[in-house]
């Protein structure tokens, strides 16, 4: 009895190690924008950031949250397969905000223990 317990919990153990090793990576190509200097009567300015699963299982973007109101960010929505990429595209509305900015925007996947923070900034020059 001893021994088919002790072959379990080892059987146990060595799964859980090999499920460990099975998790999405994310490799992005940059975490930060620089809008530069641009014009309030633009109304918004977009970009995207690109990003990788190098891991060895599916990746799934649970939600992406902005640090305001004032940042959009919109996201792959299905699982990203392993070497394949996705996309997260964020708009920044420069009506009514003059003036320097810098957002941040998290995204929370199935990765452990994992926040990725990219970052959009800029300076707003006000309506003449």
């Amino acid at each position: 009895m001893k021994k088919l317990s002790l072959v379990l919990l080892f059987t146990v153990l060595v799964s859980g190690v090999a499920f460990a090793q099975q998790k999405p990576e994310v490799d992005f190509k940059r975490t930060e924008h620089n809008f530069g200097i641009i014009k309030e009567e633009i109304g918004s300015v977009a970009t995207q950031f690109e990003f990788t699963n190098t891991g060895k299982s599916p990746l799934i973007i649970q939600r992406v949250s902005a640090s305001c109101g004032c940042t959009t960010p919109s996201y792959t929505k299905e699982p990203v397969l392993p070497g394949k990429k996705g996309e997260i595209a964020v708009s920044y509305s420069t009506v009514r905000r003059p003036g320097t900015f810098n957002k941040t925007i998290r995204v929370y996947t199935n990765v452990p223990d994992t926040v990725y923070v990219l970052t959009i900034k800029g300076n707003v020059t006000p309506k003449q």
